[in-house]
Parts: structure tokens; sequence; C-alpha cells
């Protein structure tokens, strides 16, 4: 290699040094986000895209308000006549000197019937309307994330106890191998522990499938700036062992919901739109007065002027007819609403009050026992006191005991928070 070449090889190398300094050490991965509480799903909730529509459906019905009460304007008006295109309306100044008739006038309409009070007071009852159906999409909203976020831990929880199942099983398949080799266990047997190890395997993914699906769901009720994936309820779960409806009032729980009140306001509201409608039975008066300019006759010349339209063969039945119709089906649904919402609150007190007991059975009872069965098969197994297939029996009572109690306690949590939330009314800002 010559000099020349050498010192380019030299300034090549050189010059690639800034460049292999800039690159940045890789980065450490981020911290998993912290578990989400049950009162961070429930705010997100609060702020979800569903009720910030109710929001401005709330506040359009609020400027309807605005727009209702008003009396109608006054109307402006101005003319000229008496254009003489034959003869000439003489010479001189347009507005002052020639014979031209010119008026300025204003006319105002006298609403009759108290209609505008009648108007504000139907866009009122529908602004009433408005907030409680803004109240009941928020507790819908609510209701959605509590179950949500009990459904996530829930599948959590059952994860880990697949994911522990699966162990056992791994751990058993590979015991049973070695005793296999050692001559003191059968090649079927051998098989069955296997087959219960793919089994476990594949409920692990089943699980892992369960829990992404539940991510997702309270991902979508909540609306959060994180990835559905990255979802992780916090455990809080409720105590049990208390009735949770003792000293509940169904008629003041049914008289106080949210729907039901928004039922009571459409009705009060179409009262006031047939009111309304009735009002358009007595006609209204429009008032005016001109002032007019007729040079050679006079310069101030006023005229006062009324109208009244006629109502000979027509007086609104078909408006009335139709006002009549909207309070008698607004009527119907508020019923309807009622008769719903005490059916819905007798589920809710019936549930709260069964998946409470099934819940306090499993965790004092049940559970407990099937862990000593299983206990007890797992060292009478060691010690060759009972075959394989107790040991499986053992077990698989246990993983569906296990289930069953999760379960259980999944219903409960999401029972109680559901009658909770319906009698617990609140008021959306």
């Amino acid at each position: 290699m010559s000099i020349r070449q050498f010192l380019c090889a030299t300034g090549i190398a050189l010059g690639a040094l800034p460049a292999w300094s800039q690159v940045s050490p890789p980065t450490a991965p981020s911290a998993p986000p912290a578990p989400l509480s049950l009162s961070q799903a429930l705010q997100a909730a609060r702020e979800n895209l569903d009720v910030a529509l109710a929001r401005q459906a709330l506040a359009g019905a609020r400027a309807d308000i605005v727009s209702a009460d008003r009396s109608p304007f006054p109307s402006l008006s101005a003319s000229i006549s008496g254009m003489d295109l034959q003869n000439g309306n003489g010479d001189g100044n347009v507005l002052t000197d020639r014979r031209i008739d010119k008026s300025i006038g204003l006319d105002w309409t006298w609403e009759r019937g108290n209609k505008r009070a009648l108007r504000t007071q139907t866009a009122q009852r529908a602004a009433d309307a408005a907030q409680a159906d803004l109240d009941e999409t928020l507790t819908q909203q609510i209701l959605g994330a509590h179950a949500g976020f009990f459904d996530l831990l829930a599948a959590q929880e059952r994860r880990e106890e697949v994911a522990q199942i699966e162990r056992s099983a791994l751990a058993l398949a590979a015991s049973a191998k070695q005793r296999l080799l050692a001559g003191d266990l059968s090649s079927q047997e051998v098989a069955r522990t296997e087959i219960e190890a793919r089994r476990a395997q594949s409920d692990l993914r089943q699980a892992e499938l369960e829990r992404q699906r539940s991510a997702l769901v309270l991902w979508q009720v909540t609306g959060l700036n994180i990835p559905a994936e990255d979802l992780n309820a916090q455990a809080e779960w409720p105590a049990h062992g208390q009735d949770p409806t003792t000293g509940a009032s169904l008629d003041a729980l049914v008289q106080s919901r949210a729907d039901v009140r928004a039922a009571q306001a459409r009705v009060l509201a179409a009262r006031a739109a047939l009111d309304s409608a009735s009002a358009l039975k007595q006609a209204d008066v429009t008032v005016g007065a001109s002032y007019d300019h007729y040079p050679g006759t006079s310069t101030a010349l006023l005229a006062l002027r009324m109208s009244v339209p006629l109502q000979l063969s027509y007086r609104y039945e078909g408006e009335i007819a139709r006002a009549g119709a909207q309070l008698a089906q607004a009527e119907q649904a508020l019923e309807k609403t009622r008769r719903l919402a005490r059916q819905e609150l007798q589920r809710l007190q019936h549930e709260a009050r069964t998946t409470s007991q099934r819940a306090q059975s499993y965790s004092e009872d049940i559970l407990p026992r099937a862990r000593q069965v299983a206990a007890g098969a797992e060292l009478a197994y060691s010690k060759g006191a009972i075959p394989l297939t107790d040991l499986l029996d053992a077990r698989r009572t246990l993983r569906a005991t296990l289930l069953d109690a999760l379960a259980a306690r999944t219903d409960y949590a999401k029972a109680v928070g559901a009658w909770q939330l319906r009698t617990q009314p609140r008021a959306a800002q």
C-alpha cells in the first residue's frame, strides 16, 4: 500500500469516529404502569366519550331555554310611495321638496295566552330531562367500569391460579418420568400425567386470552391513555358477610333513579307543550305605527294599525291532538320505566344477597375443605398410599373449587357494587 492510500484510509476511519460516538447506549425497558385502582377506573368512566356527549346534549337543552324565553322581535319597515311616473313629482330635494310619500314604521306582535311562559316551561322541563339523562349515562358508565374492573381482576387471579396448576402438573409429569426410569411407575400413568400437563398449558393460554379480553372491555369503558395490554387491576375485593340491602325501600329508590326522573321530566314537558298548543287558539295581535312625510299635504303624518289573524275554519286541532298524543306517550313511557326500574332493583337486591351467601360459603367452608383434601392426597401419593388416579381427581376437584370460589367472589363484588351505585344517586355536573 502506498503512503497516499494509507493516509486516505486513515482519514476515512477518523471521519467515521464521530458517527460512532453519537450512537446512544440501549435504553432500559420502561417500568410497567402501576396497578389500576377501582377509584381510578370509576373516575375515568365519569369522563369518557359517552358522558361527554350527554353533557353536550344538556348544554344544548339549556340553550333552548334561552331561545324560548323571549318575546317576538319588533319589525322596522320603510317605504316610498306616490311616485308619479307620468307627470312627475316636482323639483327639488327628493327627501324634502318632491311630492313623494315617505314612511317609516314599527310593528310588534303581542303574544296572547301566556305563550312565552309555556314555551319556556317546555324547554326547562326538557333540560331537566337532559340533566337526568346525563345522570343516567354517568351511572351506566360507572356500572360498566365497575363490572369491567372486577372482571379484569378475576381474570388476573384466574390466570395466576391456572399458572400455579400448570407448574404443579409439569412438576408431576417430570417426577413421573423419573419414576418411570427407576421402574417405579408404569408408562400409562406417565402418559396420564403428560396429558394433565398439556391440558394445564392449554388452560393457561385460555386464561391469558380471557384476561386480555377483560382488559380491552375495561379500556373501552374508561378510555385510559395507556395500552389495554398494560392494564392491571389492583386487588380490592369487597368484604362479605353482611347484607348490603338491609333497610332498603324500593318505592323511594325507584323514584330517585335518574331514568325515572328523566321520564317524569318528559311528562311535565309534554304537559307544558300541550298547554302551549292549546294557547294557539288565542290569536296574537300585531300593533304598529308609522310616520309619513308627504310634501304639499303634510310633512308629519302618523298612521296606527292593528292586525289579527282570522281563525275561521281551523283552530289548531292538529297541533293540540299531536301534543295530547305525545303526553299520553310520555305517561306510558314513565310507567314502563318505573316497572323496569323496580324489576332491576329487585334483581340487584336478590343477586347481592344470594352472591354474598355463596361467596361466604366458598370462602369459609368449601374452599378450605378442598385444599385440605388436595393436601392429604398429595401426602398420601408421595408415600404410595393412593394411586395416581386419586391424586389427579383431588387436583381437579381443587382446581374446579378454586375457580368456582373466584367466580363467586367476582359475582358478589359486581352485584354489591351495582346495588350500591344504583341506590346512591349522584348528580353529574
